[in-house]
């Protein structure tokens, strides 16, 4: 987890907050009201996903039967989408990559507010770029978006600086709770990762923001968890032990995969000297030929990769073939520069690890709660907290995400082995990492 240290100014601001309850109710009417535009602008956005992934399968599916090299028509259709996808960040440069870079400099001090503009850059260039099949995550636009709705009802109603920067930052929370159907932990991430406290002057403009936000986006798409778990069965005491040794492999797991992302962004920035458009037009080109071949592995954040690895209805070898591609295949996707987040994509490798882990434990280790989709679950935790540094909100957004309660305890034991083994490595945490433009 990041720390951002909070200087005399910072001091002096949170006990403005305290000294000042009538700007806090002001602020919190504003976000619960703008609450709601986030939610319809993500949700909307997270809709429109969805449609893109039934088309992106029904158009292969129509290319199979085509004769002649039917394999060009999704590699055509990923390389325009991605192309137009780089057009809009070129012309845009702050709606690159995921928005919790950007909104982690807001809320610094680092950048100025989010601008209105950069919620169809985002929408549009998200569409296209995930649409087509990047493995890259809805969370990073809707971050994005929903401070940039913050951002503009600030704005318009002219509250200061700091109240602008606190509104945007609540109301990116925001987003990410639609994004993931996940209230609680979009919160806790804004003050685990985001601004690393918890004061009044945020903490309840985050609240109200992300409940009418999450209330707005169930009227568009209902209220369901992400991925349908049966029940599980809670792992026996003793097995915390297992659950630690996990996350410390995750923890090497999660340095490379982080080192990878850095790798691939320094060979874009390379490619890019000589054109601006090679390196996604590339990426573009793989994501289009792996969709030929299984559009399960070109699934965008992966979620039904995922769904298909909760259910136990990958066999070894696919769980092997799967990580490959996929641990390579989203900082890949990251490095073409387009607008998309990473937690989507980290959270199905953090899967397919965990599936990966448990073929070895399960032939030695047959007690109730040690199936794949334990491990599975475990997993995505903590690869989340051995990449984003962020533990208990990997833990929440998860619980929420699958609402395996079970698992609690065995996801806060790998999150430790995991978070603990990055630190010792000095791995860089994911939120240090970002597209340069």
């Amino acid at each position: 987890m990041s720390s951002v240290g909070i200087g005399n100014g910072e001091d002096r601001y949170n006990r403005y907050a305290v000294e000042d309850p009538h700007g806090l109710v002001v602020i919190c009417l504003v976000a619960a009201v703008a609450g709601t535009g986030v939610g319809v602008v993500t949700a909307y956005f997270r809709k429109f996903l969805f449609i893109a992934d039934g088309y992106r399968e029904s158009v292969v599916e129509w290319a199979h039967r085509q004769p002649g090299p039917g394999w060009l028509i999704p590699i055509a259709l990923v390389v325009i989408s991605v192309a137009i996808a780089r057009a809009i960040v070129i012309l845009e440069p702050r709606s690159s990559g995921s928005g919790v870079h950007d909104l982690e400099a807001v809320w610094r001090r680092e950048a100025p507010p989010t601008p209105s503009r950069l919620i169809p850059a985002k929408f549009i260039g998200g569409l296209l770029a995930m649409g087509s099949g990047l493995a890259l995550g809805r969370e990073g636009p809707s971050v994005q978006m929903g401070a940039a709705v913050g951002s503009f009802a600030g704005r318009r109603l002219r509250l200061s600086q700091n109240d602008l920067r606190v509104l945007q930052t609540a109301l990116g929370g925001a987003g990410l709770s639609v994004a993931f159907n996940a209230p609680i932990g979009g919160a806790v991430f804004i003050f685990e990762e985001v601004a690393t406290i918890l004061r009044p002057r945020l903490g309840l403009p985050t609240l109200i923001g992300t409940s009418t936000a999450i209330t707005t986006s169930w009227l568009i798409l209902g209220n369901h968890p992400d991925f349908d778990v049966g029940p599980i069965a809670t792992p026996p005491g003793w097995t915390v032990v297992v659950f630690v040794l996990l996350g410390i492999l995750t923890g090497f797991a999660g340095v490379i995969y982080n080192q990878l992302i850095i790798w691939f962004l320094a060979l874009a920035d390379r490619v890019e000297r000589y054109n601006r458009l090679v390196q996604p037009l590339t990426v573009g080109a793989i994501v289009g030929i792996l969709l030929w071949f299984d559009p399960l592995v070109a699934s965008a954040g992966g979620d039904p990769l995922t769904q298909k690895i909760l259910e136990g209805g990958v066999t070894a070898a696919a769980v092997v073939a799967f990580l490959a591609i996929r641990f390579l295949l989203s900082p890949l996707s990251y490095s073409a520069q387009t607008a998309g987040g990473l937690f989507a994509p980290l959270l199905t490798v953090g899967a397919l690890w965990g599936a990966f882990l448990h073929l070895p434990v399960g032939q030695l280790i047959h007690t109730p709660g040690m199936t794949v989709t334990a491990f599975a679950i475990v997993g995505m935790s903590a690869f989340f907290a051995a990449t984003v540094r962020a533990p208990f909100s990997g833990i929440v957004l998860v619980i929420e995400m699958t609402a395996a309660t079970e698992l609690a305890v065995p996801m806060l034991a790998a999150a430790f082995g995991a978070g603990i083994t990055a630190a010792l490595l000095r791995g860089v945490p994911i939120e240090k990492i970002a597209p340069n433009e």
